[in-house]
Formats: C-alpha cells, structure tokens, sequence
C-alpha cells in the first residue's frame, strides 16, 4: 500500500485484441528507517486487460492504493550489452485505500499550498478528527504483537 507517484501510464498491446498495459509506480513508507536511508521505496506496478484500464480511469497522482500481485523480475541488456534488472509487482488486484472525499481535500490543500521538493516522499499526516462516516478506523498502535490471536 502507498501513494501513486505520478498518474498511471496505459499503452495497449498490438493484435487482434488490444489489452491495456498500465504501469505505475507506488511510495511505500517505511516502517523503520535507520540515519541517513531514505523514507520510502519506490515500487513498480503493472496491470493487465480490465485492472489496466481501472487504473487508467480512475487512478491519481497523490492517491492512496493497495495492491495484490506477484513478483516479476526481468532483465535485460542495453545498447552497450551491460544488463539490466527490474522487479515490478503484476498486479492481481488494486484497491482504493483511502476515500475519494480524503483525497479531494488533501489534493485541494496541496494546490495550494504545495510541499517544497524533496528528495524522499513525505505523506500527510492523518486527522485523527475524521468524522466517523470516511469507513475508517484509526488504529491502536499501543497493541503488542504478543497482543495478536494469530
């Protein structure tokens, strides 16, 4: 789960039936961090035929989204046959994670008062004052794992 970096990018493959091929990338924060690492990693995504197209019309830069795939990786070697490695999420489903009314306001705030560049992502901090109806839940982050039946 993380937010999109940038909106997604949809090419459609030649053929008898094209198929939507949607690339996006996701910041992911984390958890722990040690002196001098960056805050958060940058992970690909890919998405295929209808969950391609879904992508396309309805995800936003800035937006938060979690993901179900697989791990893909691939290679391959440039024009001066030094090689390459990638690995991308391929994407098996895509969930919005936070509400559209969320989203439209901190974007709305952000138009306004943009964040200066940086060279690692920095999310907005929650309103923990949300009203109850946004379908959230704040989490206790004083519960252990010891704490969990599972």
């Amino acid at each position: 789960m993380g937010r999109l970096v940038k909106d997604p990018e949809v090419r459609y493959s030649q053929g008898a039936e094209p198929m939507a091929v949607a690339r996006y990338t996701l910041a992911v924060n984390r958890r722990f961090k040690r002196q001098g690492e960056q805050d958060a990693d940058f992970i690909g995504c890919v998405a295929f035929g209808k969950t391609g197209e879904f992508a396309e019309r309805y995800f936003r830069k800035g937006q938060m989204v979690s993901v179900i795939g697989r791990l893909q990786v691939r290679s391959w070697d440039d024009q001066n046959g030094q090689k390459h490695w990638s690995t991308d999420v391929v994407v098996e489903e895509q969930y919005f994670a936070e509400s559209k009314s969320n989203f439209e306001q901190r974007s709305a705030t952000m138009d306004m008062n943009p964040m200066p560049a940086q060279n690692s992502y920095q999310p907005q901090q929650s309103n923990t004052s949300q009203p109850a109806n946004e379908g959230f839940y704040p989490i206790d982050e004083s519960i252990e794992d010891d704490d969990l039946p599972f």
